[in-house]
């Protein structure tokens, strides 16, 4: 049943995509942001009506007022959806390059002004960081990383490219870590969605005015893995009510 449960809402996923993002291109920003937003939080509903996969969240206190630097674990689909639905309104993403000729899903992504990166193009990569980074924090916007540069399997590690910290270094503005177990539910090349309950730990608030680039991100993989290995596993038998975010 899991894998057929897993196909019903793969095919939600995609009607829901095809739906919101029609109606994304054609309105104003912010009302495509509202739409982005509603659409996560209809997904991670679905997820548990249909998958019994559902999630809570600590740490929501953490969230700051102003432009912030999230730079967050990165297992599976579900995060990415997960802070759509969590984080406030004006987000952009830094994603690679591929994702935007998606039809639909890549057409709504532009709205957003995303960070669009090519991941072969190494130093030329970080400056297009640095150079559209630092503006879009100026106008207020979020700055959502995963510094694994892919999703990595529950149970494994990869270095942190050091972009993020770089930026956060240059803007002065503070990172916020985001730590989850969502690979362990949701594999990063799997169909399959166990049912399960999802923890994300959003940390403290990490300033970075006159820190260096590598102590920055030194600190956030250190607090991020740490929190992702205390974590329940899906056997531990500690799920928990849905909390929407």
């Amino acid at each position: 049943m899991t894998l057929i449960r897993s196909l019903i809402y793969q095919a939600f996923m995609f009607l829901s995509i095809v739906l919101y993002a029609s109606l994304i291109v054609i309105t104003p920003r912010r009302t495509g942001a509202w739409l982005a937003r509603a659409w996560a939080r209809l997904n991670l509903r679905a997820l548990g009506w249909i998958c019994g996969l559902r999630y809570r969240i600590q740490g929501l206190e953490h969230l700051p007022e102003g432009a912030t630097i999230v730079l967050a674990k990165h297992q599976s689909t579900w995060e990415t959806i997960a802070l759509r639905a969590i984080l406030p309104l004006e987000q952009t993403w830094v994603l690679k390059r591929e994702l935007m000729r998606i039809p639909f899903f890549g057409w709504a992504l532009k709205r957003f002004q995303p960070i669009a990166i090519d991941r072969s193009a190494g130093r030329r990569a970080v400056a297009q960081l640095l150079r559209e980074g630092l503006t879009l924090l100026k106008a207020g916007r979020w700055v959502v990383i995963f510094p694994e540069g892919t999703r990595v399997a529950a149970g494994t590690r990869q270095p942190y490219a050091i972009g993020g910290a770089l930026l956060a270094e240059r803007s002065g503005r503070p990172v916020l870590p985001v730590a989850h177990n969502a690979g362990e539910f949701w594999g990063r090349r799997s169909l399959r969605k166990r049912a399960g309950t999802i923890d994300l730990v959003i940390g403290p608030l990490m300033e970075t005015q006159g820190r260096k680039a590598a102590e920055i991100n030194a600190a956030v993989e250190q607090w991020i893995e740490e929190t992702v290995e205390a974590l329940p596993r899906p056997l531990s038998g500690k799920a928990g009510a849905l909390q929407q975010g």
